[in-house]
Parts: C-alpha cells; sequence; structure tokens
C-alpha cells in the first residue's frame, strides 16, 4: 500500500511541479466561508478524537476504503493498516497544530491539507461531510 501511495504521490507531484506557478496560485485560494465553517468543525473533533488518541473515531472521520483500498474498509482494518502506522504520538502532535493549508483540485473538490513533517494529510469535502482522504510522503 505504501508502494501504490508512494507511486500516486510521485504522478501527482510530477503534475502539479509541471504546471508552475498556477499551479501554486491555485493552492493559495481562501475557502469559501461556509466550507471553511465546516471543516472548522470537522477539524476541530478530528483533533479531539487524536488528543484523546482513539483510532476508532479517527476512522470514523475517514473515507473508507481509505485511498481506494480495499484491504482498508472499515474501523478495525484502519487501526490496524493506517492508524498505527501514521498516527504517532510526534504525528497526532504535528496534526493539532499545524494550519491546514486550502484548495480546491481538479475535480472541483475542496481540500485542506496538513503538512507534518514527511507526510500530508489530505482532508476533503463529501457528500458525508469533510472526511480524511489521503495521507502521502511530503517530497
Amino acid at each position: 500500500m505504501k508502494a501504490f501511495s508512494t507511486i500516486v504521490l510521485a504522478i501527482v507531484l510530477a503534475i502539479v511541479l509541471s504546471q508552475g506557478a498556477p499551479a501554486f496560485a491555485q493552492t493559495s485560494k481562501k475557502a469559501p466561508p461556509a466550507v471553511q465553517a465546516e471543516f472548522t468543525e470537522f477539524i476541530a473533533r478530528f483533533r479531539a478524537a487524536l488528543k484523546a488518541n482513539d483510532a476508532v473515531a479517527v476512522a470514523g472521520m475517514a473515507k473508507l476504503p481509505f485511498e481506494g483500498d480495499a484491504a482498508v474498509s472499515n474501523a478495525a482494518q484502519f487501526q490496524k493498516e493506517i492508524y498505527r502506522s501514521y498516527f504517532s504520538t510526534k504525528d497526532r502532535a504535528c496534526i493539532q497544530r499545524g494550519a491546514a493549508v486550502y484548495d480546491r483540485d481538479q475535480e472541483n473538490n475542496d481540500n485542506y491539507h496538513i503538512f507534518c513533517g514527511e507526510m500530508i494529510y489530505t482532508f476533503t469535502k463529501t457528500p458525508a461531510g469533510f472526511l480524511l482522504r489521503y495521507i502521502g510522503e511530503n517530497d
């Protein structure tokens, strides 16, 4: 799964870097007020779950199957495969204090990203509200 995520991230980064300044300009947009308010509410709940080290609550705020992987399609699988690997004490602290960066992707999805060292945590607005959608390497 990590190899697949690395390949996907490399492709995304290649696309972004090939577009130069216009791609940066897109990511520096401000979120519409309603989207910002919804994300602010979501991230407060997400951070509270991290503070409590509640893997089940975090899984409930993730888009499952996670990253489209059928092997991570429920809370127990998320806890075992994702939470243990990507939510160390250091990672949780970083997400709790990290600034979220807004952007709108090519499919018109509202996204927020929190950068923590080598990792990027991506949250996307879905019909069910914001969900953790992706965790990838920050090259």
